[in-house]
């Protein structure tokens, strides 16, 4: 299967990676050179860092980064692919234009499919002509290590696309799970209620940052805490998202001031190097405030 991804970031490279891992024919596309050239370092990384640990062979990662061409260009990118999956940033226009400019070039029965985590993909198809082709497919971050794949279902989609994309997650050996578009769908309605509630929880004064995230990795085994997931993912995307979902879904997602302060500071998490915890290199080194706990 040839498979074309729009957006070299964290979430295009991530796709692509697992994509090619699986055998499929990769395309990976970005506006600018530099970005993905970014992206496919990352990718490379993210190999040598599975053949460091024993999980993934050096023939494997050859394999894989044969599998994988990059473009800038649009058509080219584009030509000859099965699937196309956009991992633009998530702004309802710019992922409306990217459908509409894909489905200008693609085949009549080229699957379109978006990354987005939380925006109306019913609305997002509405860009299309022939609306049966969309799909949501959403991936989480890390791509290379996680097993979930959402596979959520507009109005429009066929049956036909449904199956095509339960088929695909499943032969990139990720599980899928299959839910109706609404706001939030079912992974980050939940999550993001969760890290509302830890930021709520340091607005309040409850506990340090650090004890709220191993409550949550020691209580309930989550591999990472809710405070350090929202540094990983980005409080500008979490911000986006509770705004979202407040104006589908009403109050209960209203955005804490706390939150708001750190967008405004540019204060980000791991991406800018400071968010409720300071990184440096990936890895953080302190908490960004007066909590106490630094070691």
């Amino acid at each position: 299967m040839k498979v074309t991804v729009l957006g070299a970031g964290t979430m295009g490279n991530g796709i692509a990676q697992v994509t090619a891992m699986a055998g499929h024919d990769v395309t990976m596309r970005d506006i600018e050179q530099e970005f993905v050239d970014d992206g496919l370092a990352t990718i490379e990384s993210n190999l040598q860092g599975g053949v460091d640990r024993d999980k993934v062979t050096q023939a494997e990662m050859d394999a894989t980064l044969e599998h994988i061409d990059t473009a800038v260009e649009l058509e080219p990118a584009l030509e000859g692919a099965d699937l196309v999956v956009e991992a633009v940033p998530e702004q309802m226009e710019l992922k409306r234009d990217t459908f509409a400019d894909v489905e200008a070039v693609v085949d009549d029965d080229t699957v379109i499919a978006t990354n987005t985590s939380s925006l109306s993909i019913t609305e997002i198809a509405s860009a299309l002509e022939h609306d049966g082709r969309a799909v949501g497919l959403h991936f989480f971050n890390p791509v290379h290590l996680m097993q979930l794949v959402e596979v959520v279902v507009p109005e429009q989609s066929s049956e036909t696309t449904v199956e095509f994309a339960e088929e695909f997650v499943e032969g990139i050996d990720r599980t899928p799970v299959t839910v109706r578009d609404s706001a939030g769908f079912a992974s980050s309605r939940l999550g993001v209620t969760l890290g509302v509630e830890a930021i709520r929880m340091l607005e309040e004064g409850v506990a340090s940052p650090r004890d709220i995230d191993a409550a949550m990795e020691l209580g309930y085994n989550h591999p990472m805490g809710p405070i350090e997931l929202g540094d990983v993912v980005g409080l500008d995307v979490r911000l986006d998202i509770l705004e979202y979902l407040r104006e589908e879904l009403g109050e209960r997602f209203r955005p804490p001031q706390l939150l708001k302060q750190k967008v405004r500071a540019g204060k980000l998490g791991r991406k800018t190097g400071e968010g409720f915890y300071v990184w440096e290199d990936g890895e953080i080194v302190g908490t960004s405030g007066d909590w106490g706990d630094d070691e």
